[in-house]
């Protein structure tokens, strides 16, 4: 059975839509949307048929995909004060929520019909990027870079934040905490400066708490810690970027050297060794694990291409096919 693959290209404002073929191993482009200036992050509503994409302008951007060609057209646009980094879609997608590293705020707004409307709540931490829902759409968590913690609120069907009675989940000081993937009742959290995995334990209320770590980053580059401001690339500092799981593994990018690590995961979903490191698309930003659980599509801020993985035995990505994509390549979503 083969998948849609969106892919949002920030540096030619478009989005790529691709076909994923995992019995033959292939990936294919197929057709390209232009969105708007920076496009970088998507969410779908597969119930919908919708993507929802953010842009430099600022504004979120509805489109409607056409699942036989790839083909996306837009349906609604909203403008916004700052732009956001990170998109996500509450269960049901009735709810968007966006969080902004520039104006410093994570916010909610309501769907109605596949259009955006109003935004129904904001909270305010420095440098966030990241807000994802639990499955059950329950709780929300802001990852907020520049504050290294993690905000974490009850989400009511309208979209509204109210703080847990712990409200927030403190990380090192300096570690920059970037992305975050939940597992059930485990969460995954990358962090900027330090390229690290944390896992956290979800309890019953939804409460983050916060477990073991694990270095992502290839110890032949030998890379130092970076720090807000540096630029890692040119100082040859850490870079982590992305988190997901993958059966019984687990995988992350760190960009200044350009590598996808894999790490075991033990009882709980714990953390163990990690056990692959290979070079990947240039400076690796984001990735995805295909809705069969067993395939990964990767793309590069500095690579003109797509990579289709599927993991060996061993956990070791196994490279199958490569696509085009445009300039800037930050996300991939699959519809």
């Amino acid at each position: 059975m083969s998948t849609l693959v969106l892919v949002a290209n920030a540096g030619d404002g478009t989005i790529t839509s691709l076909r994923l073929d995992g019995e033959k191993g292939e990936l294919r482009a197929l057709t390209t949307t232009t969105v708007g200036d920076g496009c970088g992050t998507l969410a779908v509503d597969p119930d919908r048929g919708l993507v929802h994409a953010a842009t430099k302008e600022p504004a979120i951007v509805t489109l409607r995909i056409d699942a036989e060609s790839g083909a996306l057209t837009e349906v609604s646009r909203l403008d916004l004060d700052a732009q956001l980094a990170y998109l996500a879609l509450a269960p049901g997608g009735d709810v968007v929520l966006g969080a902004s590293y520039d104006g410093g705020f994570a916010a909610t707004w309501s769907v109605q019909d596949g259009v955006v409307g109003e935004e129904v709540s904001r909270t305010e931490h420095a440098n966030c990027h990241c807000v994802v829902t639990d499955a059950a759409g329950a709780h929300a968590y802001v990852v907020a870079l520049g504050d290294d913690l993690v905000a974490q609120f009850d989400l009511a069907a309208d979209g509204t934040l109210t703080p847990m009675a712990t409200p927030t989940v403190a990380m090192p000081d300096g570690c920059g905490p970037r992305h975050l993937s939940l597992d059930g009742d485990v969460a995954y959290l990358v962090t900027e400066y330090s390229a690290e995995v944390f896992r956290l334990h979800i309890g019953t209320d939804g409460s983050l708490a916060r477990d073991e770590a694990v270095r992502i980053d290839s110890p032949e580059a030998d890379l130092g810690h970076s720090v807000m401001g540096a630029d890692p690339a040119k100082e040859h500092l850490r870079w982590g970027a992305d988190v997901h799981r993958v059966g019984e593994w687990l995988l992350a990018s760190e960009r200044t050297a350009s590598t996808l690590a894999t790490v075991t995961l033990g009882e709980g979903g714990r953390p163990g060794e990690v056990v692959s490191i290979i070079d990947t698309e240039t400076q690796p930003r984001a990735f995805g694990v295909a809705p069969d659980g067993r395939h990964v599509v990767v793309v590069g801020e500095k690579s003109p291409h797509a990579a289709l993985y599927r993991l060996g035995a061993g956990g070791t990505p196994e490279l199958l096919a490569r696509a085009d994509v445009g300039e800037t390549a930050r996300w991939v979503s699959f519809a």
